[in-house]
């Protein structure tokens, strides 16, 4: 268990762990209550039963009163046949949101990650957020996914620079579909 505190202007400490079996029920009312559908709700339950899948890299922040109020998840992809982390779907209950939830439980699995012996991550996600965290273009590197996106979405996170970086196109897990 972590105490993340965020700079935030609504700032809480931020209590964050790897999810047990009682937290699943309320992580998937997370990833309801963040986005439009429920698409990544379901992905995230498909990526749990998915070779991918490694229980300490799915991350809840609990709020205060010990509720669960975000989420973030790492699975493994890769880099042409080199192993990587994929981070997301990372989710926020929405009265949580801008308040350090999310970072904190962002933080937690790159710890954690890194902890694991991992050394890079890639990220689809908000060029103005994910900077924060320490990512960068996926390109600099000559990674890339498998579909078209926005140079500055797909990002890469390396945690030591001295170890060779493999380049090549993104497998991601089935369960992603792409």
């Amino acid at each position: 268990m972590t105490t993340t505190k965020d700079e935030h202007p609504m700032t809480h400490t931020w209590i964050t762990r790897p999810e047990t079996p009682q937290d699943i029920p309320a992580i998937r009312a997370v990833a309801l209550g963040a986005f439009p559908t429920p698409l990544e709700a379901d992905l995230i339950e498909a990526l749990r039963v998915d070779p991918a899948w490694s229980p300490e890299l799915s991350i809840v922040a609990q709020a205060p009163d010990g509720t669960v109020a975000g989420y973030a998840l790492l699975t493994r992809c890769h880099v042409g046949t080199a192993p990587a982390l994929a981070l997301g779907p990372c989710a926020v209950l929405p009265q949580h949101q801008r308040s350090g939830a999310g970072s904190a439980a962002i933080r937690a699995g790159l710890q954690a990650a890194r902890g694991k012996g991992e050394n890079l991550v890639l990220v689809l996600g908000h060029p103005e957020y994910y900077p924060r965290f320490g990512f960068t273009p996926a390109s600099a590197y000559g990674i890339r996914p498998s579909f078209e996106v926005p140079d500055e979405a797909m990002m890469a996170l390396v945690f030591d620079d001295t170890i060779p970086v493999p380049g090549g196109t993104i497998v991601y897990p089935k369960p992603f579909g792409v």
